[in-house]
């Protein structure tokens, strides 16, 4: 559903237009453009995993300020499920919205149809563009003009317990039914339960609605597909991986349940990103990280996918300081700061020339990765694809915990999702 620019979009359009024209008049923030030299304060929100991913970023930032020592990153670490709706509700206000944001792909078109973000096109946040990947910058431009520079991009896989796999003689799993032969060797020959399924956030479930051939719609048609009989098919799989015992799932806290059943070895698998990578190496199984094994996520009875997903960073519309906040999205996706984040969170640049860097061509997930990535199955980029996951999500978890049928789930979503998409088949 399209909304109109609010009014406080609007002034800050008008802001940016007098920015673009070449006043020299100093921000409330400080920012000088007359004598070149950066300066005041820029509010970034971070929406990386806490007690890992954070650590890193807050100082990568803190190496933007030592080039810059006229600004002052202010760093804020927000919780990514909260994040999507607290931008949206600052940015509306007019009050207490970020310089920048690290905004999931998905929220980057959505931001931008609300006029709440900056356009970057022929400003020095979007450098050397076309060394970006294809597949990356697609979710940062929205009619015609880019709203945002890709910072990471991901998708998902099989993460297992080598030590298990050996214990139970299993070897990994490239269907969904070799996973259920596999998770009922281990259950039998080791106790312990074949996959953690998260049960709380439907992003899991894409791999499995695409292993089936299905999508949640069709842009290029205007047409919802998520009730389609793949979609049914593949709520049948999760339940059915559910009720033999091969994957144990949660209503709530699956981000937390999930890390921590894998990581302390009471569950073989789960499925994940290489975002939970640096984490994941904080368990008591993984003080060896030769014992994690990567794979694709096993294909389902139409095909093999998994969804492509990734953050991009993007500058709000209403910034009083954009000259620092368009040079900081600079920095922290420039060659030298990817190949870092590689280095240190094993995640993926989203820059070609990254992937020449010796941190990146010498680590092994993004080697597992950048495959996966190349293939993985693009979502719509279309305001409101972020908004599609809030009714699937009530359904895929009625599913999983038995207090509704597959085909009952489908339709549901199917009819919220036509609400939603007006005039959608």
């Amino acid at each position: 559903m399209r909304r109109g620019i609010t009014a406080t979009a609007l002034v800050a359009a008008l802001a940016l237009a007098a920015t673009a024209c070449g006043s020299d008049d100093d921000s409330s923030n400080g920012t000088s453009k007359s004598s070149g030299e950066l300066s005041g304060t820029v509010t970034w929100w971070d929406t990386s995993t806490a007690g890992s991913e954070d650590k890193v970023f807050k100082k990568i930032a803190e190496g933007f300020e030592k080039e810059h020592p006229k600004v002052d990153v202010k760093y804020v670490n927000v919780p990514f499920g909260d994040a999507q709706n607290k931008f949206k509700n600052a940015a509306q206000s007019g009050s207490g919205a970020p310089d920048v944001i690290r905004s999931e792909v998905a929220w980057t078109p959505e931001f931008a149809d609300l006029g709440y973000l900056a356009p970057l096109d022929g400003t020095p946040a979007l450098q050397k563009a076309d060394d970006f990947l294809k597949q990356a910058a697609a979710s940062t431009k929205y009619k015609d003009k880019t709203y945002a520079v890709p910072q990471v991009i991901d998708s998902m896989g099989i993460f297992y317990n080598k030590k298990i796999f050996k214990d139970a003689g299993v070897q990994v799993p490239k269907t969904v039914d070799e996973l259920k032969t596999a998770s009922k060797k281990i259950k039998d020959k080791t106790g312990k339960t074949g996959l953690y399924l998260r049960g709380d956030d439907a992003y899991w479930f894409l791999s499995f609605l695409y292993g089936e051939g299905g999508d949640m719609v069709d842009a290029s048609n205007k047409s919802v597909t998520i009730d389609n009989p793949a979609g049914v098919k593949a709520m049948k799989v999760v339940r059915d991986l559910v009720d033999s015992g091969a994957a144990k799932t949660d209503a709530t806290d699956g981000w937390e349940n999930m890390q921590s059943s894998f990581k302390d070895g009471k569950v073989a698998m789960m499925i994940n990103g290489p975002w939970a990578v640096a984490d994941t190496y904080t368990g008591k199984e993984f003080t060896d990280k030769a014992n994690l094994g990567v794979a694709p996520v096993p294909a389902g009875s139409a095909a093999q996918g998994a969804p492509q997903g990734g953050h991009n960073l993007a500058v709000y519309a209403g910034s009083k300081n954009l000259d620092a906040s368009y040079a900081f999205v600079d920095y922290m996706t420039s060659v030298k700061t990817q190949a870092q984040v590689t280095k240190e969170l094993n995640l993926l640049p989203t820059r070609t020339s990254a992937y020449a860097q010796e941190s990146v061509v010498d680590n092994e997930i993004v080697g597992f990765f950048k495959p996966v990535v190349e293939s993985a199955v693009e979502r719509p980029w279309i305001p409101e694809t972020g908004s599609l996951f809030a009714p699937l999500v009530t359904e895929y978890t009625k599913v999983l915990t038995g207090q509704t049928s597959p085909e009952k789930a489908v339709k549901t979503t199917g009819d919220s999702y036509r609400k939603l998409l007006k005039g959608w088949k």
